[in-house]
């Protein structure tokens, strides 16, 4: 017998007990404090390393990418706003794996970002602690987020609201000092736009460095999406979502583009890497005494900012999956504080891969672990561009009333934007440090469609005729 796709009212009523306390603020700066994190201060050296001073295309790219996605995601959550997000419009708009794969991929791809987060917070502390082991850092600042995320969500909210909060004003502070550099530098210096078509020009490794960028671009943009999971705990999310989502998708964009524009003005391309933030090797450039030092503060703050969010967004993405039957039942249950604790400490493997590869392979933990990440947060991403073509058509086929939000250019841009996602992610298979993302992607695909039919045999089918059984009883 096929499993009937959950109506949104059965939806919102298995996913009830959290508490709606997240402001519009706060879930503007959730999404910023997930997606400006390792990806800006840490992963740009190595997507610069790739493209050189073409990585402002790069992410000029990905950002075109993640606002078509924003795009969709603001009109289906605004319309839906549940915990289960797209992995619950995927169920509904789509068949049952859709709900299942997607969610669990995007679980996935979060407990593995957690670690790639975790991974930077070792390397930002090294700048201080030379000799003390990394696994010390891991697990300290583990045990703090996990205490922070076991609260209460309010409490959660006031954290990433002050860690975001940091980042914004150290980026502008930072973007304000690197334009007065660069105006008052003398015209003999080495700094100035000349640095963008030095050192083998502006596309020093071809088309091809700048498009594989491209994909850590897209890593960098990851979590923005975090605003359509937490409108489920959000106190007005049709008012609040959208404009959450502007303004997040505005500040990113801005942020990312002007920050790397002005960086490159001051340190050569072929400096950057990811032994070090190339934020931090500006301020070791500029000469300001002690800056350098602030600046690998606010990069551990963005660390952790980004560890935070994703630490929450993964608990409430397998609370979705065990209230629809999807996971075990304890990993659904609530603490005194209206938290999924269990579901939280299910959420941080990603923390133990991430200190098996820091103490084995120190030197590749990084890139590791962005491969680890990225294929299920994009097969989670596509998947948010197929489910909007469904949700559309249904919508205007079932639904008299219009949508408060509308995707500007449907179908057309919807379709554009899973293409262009699509071709991006395609192309790591030519790539030696990314590769890994198909070598694992496909097979998980591949193991998670086997355990949904495994989960559809028996305790779905369980499930399904067990309803029916107890009506047959109450008839009788």
């Amino acid at each position: 017998m096929e499993k009937k796709q959950a109506d949104f009212q059965d939806i919102i009523e298995r996913e009830k007990g959290l508490n709606r306390s997240l402001t519009t603020g706060q879930l503007a700066m959730i999404a910023i404090g997930g997606a400006i994190g390792t990806g800006l201060f840490l992963g740009s050296g190595l997507a610069i390393g790739l493209a050189g001073p073409s990585v402002i295309v790069s992410y000029a790219i990905g950002a075109l990418i993640a606002l078509l996605l924003m795009g969709c995601l603001s009109e289906m959550t605004v319309a839906h706003p549940v915990t289960g997000s797209f992995g619950a419009y995927a169920e509904k708009y789509i068949n049952p794996w859709a709900g299942f794969s997607v969610r669990y991929s995007y679980w996935f791809s979060l407990v593995c970002a957690i670690g790639t987060e975790v991974t930077a917070v070792a390397v930002y502390m090294k700048y201080w602690f030379p000799t003390v082991p990394a696994i010390v850092w891991i697990i300290l600042f583990a045990a703090i987020l996990m205490y922070v995320n076991a609260t209460t969500v309010k409490l959660f909210g006031i954290v990433e609201y002050w860690f975001s909060l940091i980042k914004v004003v150290a980026i502008t502070g930072f973007i304000i000092l690197a334009a007065y550099v660069i105006v008052g530098a003398d015209a003999t210096s080495s700094i100035g736009i000349h640095n963008y078509t030095a050192e083998g020009g502006f596309f020093p490794n071809g088309f091809y460095g700048m498009w594989i960028a491209v994909f850590i671009s897209l890593f960098s943009y990851l979590s923005i999406e975090m605003i359509a999971v937490s409108a489920g705990e959000a106190k007005d999310p049709e008012k609040a979502v959208p404009i959450a989502l502007r303004s997040a998708v505005v500040r990113l964009i801005v942020f990312y583009l002007i920050t790397l524009s002005l960086m490159l003005m001051i340190v050569p391309w072929n400096m950057a890497g990811a032994d070090k933030s190339p934020f931090v090797k500006v301020m070791e450039i500029v000469n300001i005494p002690g800056a350098a030092a602030i600046m690998n503060f606010v990069v551990l703050i963005a660390a952790l900012s980004a560890m935070n969010s994703q630490l929450y967004i993964s608990t409430r993405m397998m609370f979705s999956l065990s209230r629809g039957g999807y996971a075990p039942k304890v990993l659904g249950k609530l603490n005194k504080k209206s938290v999924p604790s269990v579901a939280l400490f299910a959420s941080v493997i990603g923390i133990v891969f991430a200190t098996v590869f820091t103490v084995v392979k120190p030197d590749t933990a990084f890139v590791t672990m962005i491969s680890l990440s990225s294929f299920g947060a994009m097969f989670a991403w596509f998947m948010i561009f197929i489910t909007h073509l469904f949700f559309r058509k249904k919508w205007n086929e079932t639904n008299g009333r219009k949508l408060p939000v509308r995707m500007i250019g449907y179908p057309y841009l919807t379709i554009f934007g899973a293409g262009l996602l699509a071709t991006v992610v395609l192309s790591t298979w030519f790539s030696p440090d990314f590769k890994a993302t198909l070598l694992l992607g496909f097979p998980w695909l591949l193991f998670i469609t086997i355990c949904y039919f495994i989960w559809k045999r028996t305790i779905g089918r369980r499930m399904i005729e067990q309803p029916e059984l107890d009506e047959e009883i109450e008839r009788k």
